[in-house]
């Protein structure tokens, strides 16, 4: 699961990109993007930690990449959508500072990715029909003609300023779109870069209303933070009479939106955090740990984390009866912990 990070060139991405993953932006990738990894915080990680005791401690990652800035002007931008295409999961960086308006920013925005998408499509449509031109036997007619029923459905809504989402297609369609990685089909979330004085990050929340999560904060600020010891940051906050925004709750939103979820291992070796997409069953978290579990599963012993953390100990989880065993189609819960039975 790669998460870009989407904005006008000046929008604080860059910023946010550092704040999150601790890395510097390098300028020789600012037209091609840049990534880095991300610690996915779980308070839950840190309390099976004190019952096992484990050797080993261990987040999950996820792929935060600082995607290339677009031009407000749109010149030089087709390159770098095409970066931005790459990414899975989006988050919208838009200012809310210095008199900018970030619903506006917003729009403004979407609108290009919109256009974007509207291009690609289009382009596309005229290349099918060009094909449907040629004598074609009647198989190949009737699957180029699927292609150009399902690409005029998405034009359709793309033109009339409503795409349609990707729920609202069938998994043939969806099939003929996946080249297209189009931005309207994509998870997303707005992220408004606010000035360091703010006072009030949650009266952005519901900017747009439903229609998408917003979170606010002054990114440049928490990026210079996060370069400090926690004592001087204080010091600085307390000074300045400054409010300070909770870098895990940036990340654990970014992971809800992308579609993703958590689920654990644990023993005395190791305790970990895995990620996985909601829906997933036993047979695809055990794939995610090891190719072999995948292979030669035989069963998953679930026991919820919340009673694990409850009741202190997997015997007693046990004993209250409360873990069970489950086979490969088991859809996997948030906070379930899983030892995988295989033999290979």
């Amino acid at each position: 699961m790669k998460i870009g990070l989407a904005g006008y060139q000046g929008s604080g991405k860059s910023s946010l990109f550092q704040w999150l993953t601790g890395v510097e932006p390098d300028p020789a990738k600012s037209h091609v993007g840049q990534s880095a990894m991300a610690a996915v915080p779980d308070v839950r990680l840190d309390e099976l930690a004190k019952i096992f005791k484990p050797k080993k401690l261990t987040h999950a990652l996820i792929e935060v990449t600082d995607t290339p800035g677009l031009s407000r002007d749109q010149e030089g931008n087709a390159q770098k959508l095409a970066s931005i295409r790459e990414a899975d999961s989006l988050v919208l960086v838009v200012a809310g500072y210095g008199g900018a308006d970030p619903k506006d920013e917003y729009q403004k925005f979407y609108e290009d990715l919109l256009l974007a998408d509207m291009d690609l499509v289009q382009r596309r449509i005229e290349r099918v029909k060009e094909s449907q031109k040629r004598p074609l036997p009647k198989e190949e007619k009737e699957k180029v003609q699927f292609e150009m029923d399902t690409l005029q459905k998405v034009n359709d809504g793309l033109e009339s300023g409503t795409p349609v989402p990707a729920s609202a297609l069938d998994a043939d369609e969806l099939h003929v779109l996946a080249s297209f990685r189009l931005f309207t089909h994509k998870s997303c979330m707005v992220l408004v870069n606010t000035a360091d004085d703010e006072q009030d990050y949650v009266r952005f929340n519901g900017m747009l209303g439903d229609q998408i999560r917003v979170l606010a904060a002054p990114v440049s600020l928490m990026r210079e933070l996060s370069t400090m010891s926690a004592e001087d940051g204080q010091m600085l906050v307390e000074e300045m009479g400054l409010k300070t925004v909770d870098r895990d709750e940036i990340i654990t939103t970014m992971m809800d939106v992308s579609g993703q979820m958590t689920f654990f291992t644990a023993g005395e070796d190791e305790v970990r955090t895995w990620l996985i997409r909601k829906g997933a069953t036993a047979l695809d978290a055990a794939g995610s740990i090891h190719t072999d579990l995948a292979r030669g599963f035989i069963r998953a012993d679930v026991i919820p984390v919340a009673d694990l953390i409850r009741l202190g100990s997997e015997s007693a989880v046990k004993a209250a009866g409360l873990a069970h065993s489950e086979m490969k189609g088991y859809v996997i819960q948030d906070g379930d912990s899983l030892h995988i039975k295989f033999s290979v």
